[in-house]
């Protein structure tokens, strides 16, 4: 007996062949409710076992309409990670390489937006969200390494962390 979750995949699931127009409509329909990079969708494609000719035929359909557009993502990605305080620096890259920009397309998102923020200001603000009236002077060891690991995790230098810390007391 096959069990009911595997019963009910069997049969909500649509085993029509997708045409190149359904293969459009699926991407069209995926890309309206968040954004996703060339990679991503070509991985759902994929996934969906459409041929590689169709996969590109459909790339460049919504690349043309406007539907996908890897730089404007980016970009958009990139400020949000930034203003929240969420990535910064290594980390925000290796976020945007993870999922699925190009070398090309990190670099010349990132290049503008690292070069305008000031990092020392950056730690300060990460830190005060995260541990409001943290003084490193006055911290135990235990919590500089909890607070510096923090914000090393989130993408900052070793040094502007310690810059930054130092220079609040």
């Amino acid at each position: 007996m096959i069990p009911l979750r595997s019963r009910i995949n069997l049969i909500s699931r649509n085993t029509e062949p997708l045409t190149l127009e359904r293969t459009y409509q699926y991407a069209v329909r995926l890309l309206t409710g968040r954004d996703y990079t060339v990679a991503r969708i070509r991985q759902k494609l994929a996934a969906r076992e459409v041929a590689k000719q169709e996969i590109e035929a459909v790339i460049l359909r919504l690349q043309r309409e406007g539907w996908l557009d890897d730089t404007r993502y980016a970009a958009r990605f990139a400020e949000a990670a930034l203003s929240s305080g969420r990535y910064y620096g290594g980390r925000l890259r290796l976020e945007m390489r993870r999922r699925g920009f190009t070398p090309d397309v990190v670099t010349e998102t990132l290049a503008p937006l690292l070069a305008e923020s000031d990092e020392i200001s950056e730690v300060r603000s990460a830190a005060e969200r995260r541990y409001p009236g943290f003084s490193y002077s006055a911290a135990s060891d235990r919590d500089k390494r909890r607070v510096v690991g923090f914000l090393q995790r989130r993408g900052f230098g070793f040094s502007a962390i310690m810059r930054a810390l130092r220079s609040e007391d």
